[in-house]
């Protein structure tokens, strides 16, 4: 099919409705749109962090603005599409959850990330959930139901609206640990739907490297047979035995994202020789592993990954310092000193721990777990990432779905590309595919993400929706 991009500027994407709106289309060859046998009139999208348009560790406006489906329903809207409505944060509150933003970067080049505290949406009149602080409530009906941090184990259990901020935000008071994600989502009705579920089934399993919290019964690998009750529940309800139309996204390996790709190559490139390998923690409490240097993955070699938050520790390596395991219990009590020491008192006994002997360079004070991702973790990972997506495929297939390839697609930039003169890839920062957090896309990266949508849509059901001009998106922004 032929490409074809509409030229939209993003100042038109900012109006004061925060709608796309404003411009005339301009195409570049003439071509007949169709929206073919589907019906774009109620466009709802379900899923996660990634649906909700959630960038730099944080949901806000801009981010909303420019999610996926918002990107799709424009792109829809020319083919008898309807309006799109999403739980926008105000102007005044227009930094929603907070977020990350480049500050500069240190003399050796490090980036420097501060945080966004003005202007949120948070509420401080009630107490926070487990999940996290409460944020304002969004009354009204909803099109974009991407909720951060949900699973798809987590959106069949109704309670989950009394752990998770983002979702207790689009509840009423009333349905608040009573309703599930399911039975909200699928009592929209749709007319065409999007799908993308999943992911975080093994996401927060691995940013925690491989480290579940007891408390939390949403932290580990959902078992296969769980998932695909629930996914299979979930689309069947939203297609109504195939009265809607839509599409569904495979999970991608979380692996391959810059959370987990950037900082082990540096860290591997700057151990001197006389360091040869260091030690870690495993899942088990008194565990310990030995990381060889070789060990240490760059690109396709090796395989110990580091995640992005280990950057704050890894440059304490060889020294007498307890200083991730202080940060754990200040955490936990930020405002108990007492209680921060006992919390303090029972990590260290947990984990058997000295922590005057060196830091990553001895068995009596390993890296924590949480910091490295080992192969055992790794293959649980890519053994359940598999599981799932041919689940989410055969679900499709079932109900007459078309498939956005995630898994295959964020594969496939693993190499630096080139598109429209603008060179892209998956490092951090410079690659203008994923923002500060590491994990979600820039609004460009959203863009590029709702144009392979958009094929997928009109290679199974032979519409001829227009792709959009992903170059009129910002990628990370540099102070």
């Amino acid at each position: 099919m032929k490409n074809i991009f509409y030229r939209l500027g993003a100042a038109a994407l900012l109006s004061t409705a925060f709608l796309f709106s404003g411009c005339e289309p301009e195409f570049e060859e003439d071509i007949t749109l169709s929206k073919g046998p589907l019906d774009f009139s109620k466009y709802v999208s379900v899923g996660n962090s990634l649906t909700a348009g959630y960038q730099d560790n944080g949901l806000y406006l801009e981010g909303q603005v420019f999610s996926y489906p918002n990107i799709l329903a424009n792109q829809f809207s020319f083919v008898g599409g309807g309006q799109f409505v999403q739980p926008l944060f105000t102007q005044a509150q227009a930094n929603g959850s907070g977020y990350l933003r480049l500050g500069g970067f240190s003399s050796t080049g490090a980036p420097i990330l501060a945080p966004v505290t003005t202007n949120l949406a948070v509420r401080t009149d009630v107490a926070p959930l487990p999940g996290g602080r409460r944020l304002t409530k969004f009354t009204g009906a909803i099109q974009n139901w991407g909720v951060p941090g949900i699973s798809v184990l987590a959106s069949a259990v109704p309670q989950y609206g009394g752990v998770n901020p983002y979702f207790e935000r689009l509840l009423s008071d009333a349905e608040v640990g009573q309703v599930s994600y399911v039975q909200k989502v699928v009592a929209t009705q749709p007319t065409f739907f999007s799908l993308w579920l999943g992911n975080n089934d093994v996401l927060g399993y691995a940013t925690a490297g491989g480290v579940v919290d007891p408390a939390n019964p949403f932290g580990g690998i959902t078992p296969t047979a769980t998932f695909n009750a629930i996914y299979s529940q979930l689309a069947a309800g939203l297609s109504r035995n195939k009265a809607a139309k839509g599409i569904v996204a495979t999970i991608p390996d979380v692996r391959s994202v810059p959370f987990f790709t950037t900082v082990g190559p540096t860290f591997k490139a700057g151990l001197p020789a006389a360091v040869p390998a260091v030690v870690a923690l495993t899942k088990s409490a008194a565990n310990r592993t030995v990381i060889a240097k070789n060990d240490i993955r760059v690109g396709s070699t090796g395989s110990a990954l580091f995640t992005l938050t280990s950057t704050a520790y890894l440059g304490l390596l060889g020294q007498p310092t307890g200083r991730y395991w202080r940060d754990q219990a200040k955490a936990k009590y930020p405002s108990d000193a007492a209680a921060m020491d006992q919390e303090l008192k029972r990590l260290l006994q947990n984990y058997q721990l000295d922590t005057t002997k060196m830091f990553g360079l001895s068995a009596e004070n390993p890296l924590p777990s949480a910091l490295v991702l080992d192969a055992e973790e790794q293959a649980e990972i890519q053994a359940a990432t598999t599981e799932y997506n041919n689940i989410i495929k055969n679900v499709a297939a079932a109900n007459d779905l078309a498939v956005f390839d995630a898994f295959t697609f964020f594969n496939s930039i693993q190499t630096p590309y080139s598109m429209n003169g603008v060179t892209y890839s998956p490092a951090f920062i410079t690659g203008n595919l994923f923002s500060l957090d590491g994990v979600h896309p820039t609004p460009r990266g959203y863009a590029i993400i709702a144009n392979e949508m958009i094929k997928a849509i009109n290679a199974k059901y032979g519409s001829s929706v227009p792709t959009i001009d992903v170059t009129q998106f910002r990628a990370v922004l540099i102070p």
